[in-house]
């Protein structure tokens, strides 16, 4: 479980990516990550009828911990010994928000029996987290200071920093998404180079060679 929760702290981008449309989201393939399944983009059904089903959409990210590695489009709950997502967060908007908040948060508490179930709206910026209570009913996530929500799954806060939901670790560090991992990489080789160049250029004024 600890590696799985370790590979999800790669997927920030899926949190931190611009807000679905009213619609849902399109099929597209989940992500592997260390041996948890984080996706973003695909579809979680627990049923053929209800992969059959128009009216119920699958949640806009979840992850799935200590699951076997193998490409996947979708994660189809009958073709993985009954395993549903550890964690599910909805996407919400004032079209989706009564389903989000009625409908399918009873399904996740009573059917994927999902441990933890959080909704952000991008819009107005709620943002709520709920944890089966003795594996039963959802009971609210208390926030910290900071506002954030600690999922116990994933051994992360999930909170909000500029107007987008992101993750954090224990100590309070901004997990990085692949871009900003870059581009903090780029500084710090930037940063070398110009103090190596500053000391080859004292070097050269004082008549050293190098």
């Amino acid at each position: 479980a600890a590696a799985a929760r370790n590979g999800c702290r790669d997927a920030g981008a899926l949190l931190a990516r611009e807000p679905r449309s009213a619609a849902g989201p399109a099929a597209g393939p989940c992500a592997w990550l260390s041996g948890g399944l984080c996706a973003g983009c695909c579809r979680a059904q627990s049923s053929s009828r209800q992969l059959r089903s128009e009216e119920f959409r699958g949640p806009d990210f979840f992850v799935v911990l200590d699951v076997e590695y193998k490409e996947r489009t979708s994660w189809l709950v009958w073709e993985e010994d009954g395993k549903y997502p550890n964690v599910i967060v909805e996407i919400i908007s004032s079209i989706t928000a009564a389903t989000d908040k009625g409908l399918k948060k009873q399904i996740y508490q009573d059917t994927f029996r999902t441990p933890e179930y959080f909704w952000f709206d991008p819009f107005s910026l709620e943002f709520q987290g709920f944890r089966l209570a003795d594996g039963r009913k959802y009971q609210p996530i208390t926030p910290n200071e900071q506002g954030w929500l600690w999922s116990q799954q994933l051994e992360l806060y999930l909170g909000i920093l500029a107007d987008k939901l992101r993750f954090f670790t224990a100590d309070g560090e901004l997990v990085l998404l692949p871009s900003e991992a870059a581009l903090r990489e780029r500084s710090r080789a930037d940063a070398a180079e110009a103090e190596l160049e500053r000391l080859r250029r004292l070097l050269r004024e004082r008549g050293v060679e190098e």
